[in-house]
C-alpha cells in the first residue's frame, strides 16, 4: 500500500514540476510595475501599430547645392590670399556650374493649416560656401597653389512627399550641434500635411547599457524601421550614446526612440548623427569595368583612373542625444514661434523623472 503511494506521487511530481515552471501568467495577474526606466528587453507586446503612427512623421530630406566653379593654371599660382573680384572676373568665360548633393531624414515637429516644419541634421541641408582644390607638385604632393574654386550661388531644399514638389526653407540651424529645423507655409490650404510625431523628447541620460531602441530613417531612399541597442550611455557631457544598428546613406537625421515602462510608451531618445564610412582611392581600367575587356593573364596596357570609392562601416553610429535636441528647440523656439511654428508638441515633458 505504501509503495504504491509513493509510486503515485513519485509520477505526479514532473507534472507539478512543469506547472511551476509556466510561462503564462494567470488570468487577471498584476499590471507590470512601473520602473521609470528604459527598457532593455524586446517588447512583450505588439508594436506595429505604434510604429506605423511614427513613420507618418518621418519624411525623406534632400539638399542640392548649386556652385560656380573657376579654374586656375599651373603657371598662375593662385593662393587663397591673392583672390579678389577681379580675378574672378578674369577667369568667367572659362567658369562652369557645378552641383552638390545630399539626402537624409526630417521628422515633423510642427504640423498645422498651411504650415509645417521638420528637425534634421545641420550636415543634412548644409554646404560650405566655398570650397578649394589645389594643385599638385612633382612628388605628388598638394601645394598652395589653388586648382578650383567654387563658390555656392544656391541651395534647393527638399522634403519628399510634401506639396509643392515639396520645397522647403531653412528655418534655424546650429553646425556646432549638428541640428536644423526646415519649414514651409503654403499660400493655399494644401489639404493634407503629414503629421507631428505624437511622442516626446525623452532623456538619453537615463539611457542604460543595453536599452533597446528602435530607429527610423531613409537609407537609400527607402523608408525603414530598424532596432539597436545602446552601447557607451552617457559617452561624454551632452549624453550621446553609441547604437549597434544598420544603417545606409540617408539615415543621418532620422529618430532613435526607447520605451519607458513598455508599450506604448515611446520617447524619443536621439537624432542619428552620421553614417560612419571610409573613403579611399583606387586605380581603375576604367570608369566601368564593364565596358573594358581585361585578361588577368595578361599585363593591362590601357588608360587607367583614380576612383573615389566609400565604405561604410556598418554595426555602429553616434546618436544626437534628446537633451542636445531639447537645448536647440528651445534656444530657437521665440524665433520659430515668430515665423509661426510653434514648438509645444515635441517640447511637451516625457514621463520620466
Amino acid at each position: 500500500m505504501v509503495r504504491s503511494m509513493l509510486r503515485s506521487l513519485l509520477c505526479s511530481l514532473p507534472g507539478l514540476i512543469c506547472l511551476s515552471c509556466s510561462t503564462v501568467a494567470p488570468e487577471g495577474a498584476p499590471a507590470r510595475i512601473p520602473t521609470g526606466h528604459y527598457d532593455s528587453a524586446f517588447p512583450a507586446e505588439p508594436v506595429s501599430v505604434y510604429l506605423e503612427q511614427i513613420v507618418e512623421s518621418i519624411l525623406r530630406m534632400n539638399t542640392v547645392a548649386y556652385y560656380k566653379m573657376y579654374t586656375f593654371g599651373q603657371q598662375e599660382r593662385v593662393r587663397v590670399a591673392d583672390l579678389t573680384p577681379a580675378m574672378f572676373s578674369s577667369h568667367e568665360n572659362t567658369s562652369v556650374y557645378t552641383s552638390a548633393s545630399t539626402s537624409g531624414t526630417a521628422t515633423v515637429v510642427y504640423s498645422l493649416g498651411r504650415k509645417i516644419a521638420l528637425l534634421t541634421c545641420a550636415h543634412v541641408v548644409a554646404f560650405p560656401d566655398t570650397t578649394y582644390s589645389y594643385l599638385y607638385g612633382p612628388e605628388g604632393r598638394a601645394t598652395e597653389f589653388l586648382s578650383t574654386v567654387s563658390i555656392q550661388k544656391r541651395t534647393a531644399l527638399y522634403v519628399a512627399s510634401l506639396p509643392e514638389a515639396g520645397t522647403v526653407e531653412l528655418l534655424a540651424i546650429n553646425h556646432a550641434a549638428d541640428l536644423a529645423v526646415v519649414g514651409h507655409t503654403y499660400e493655399a490650404d494644401p489639404g493634407y500635411l503629414p503629421p507631428v510625431i505624437r511622442h516626446p523628447l525623452g532623456r538619453s541620460k537615463d539611457l542604460e547599457w543595453g536599452t533597446f531602441t528602435y530607429l527610423f530613417g531613409y537609407p537609400s531612399g527607402n523608408r525603414v524601421v530598424t532596432k539597436g541597442i545602446v552601447s557607451s550611455p552617457n559617452k561624454d557631457r551632452n549624453h550621446s550614446f553609441l547604437v549597434d544598428a544598420v544603417f545606409g546613406r540617408g539615415f543621418s537625421g532620422g529618430i532613435c526612440c526607447a520605451l519607458r515602462d513598455g508599450v506604448p510608451n515611446f520617447e524619443i531618445v536621439g537624432l542619428i548623427k552620421m553614417v560612419p564610412a571610409r573613403t579611399y582611392y583606387v586605380v581603375t581600367p576604367g570608369k566601368d569595368r564593364s565596358e573594358v575587356d581585361i585578361s588577368e593573364e595578361t599585363p593591362y596596357h590601357g588608360e587607367l583612373f583614380v576612383d573615389r570609392r566609400t565604405e561604410i562601416d556598418y554595426g555602429v553610429t553616434q546618436a544626437i542625444s534628446a537633451e542636445i535636441v531639447r537645448e536647440f528647440l528651445t534656444e530657437n523656439r521665440g524665433g520659430l514661434e515668430a515665423k509661426g511654428f510653434p514648438l509645444d508638441k515635441i517640447l511637451k515633458e516625457s514621463g520620466g523623472s
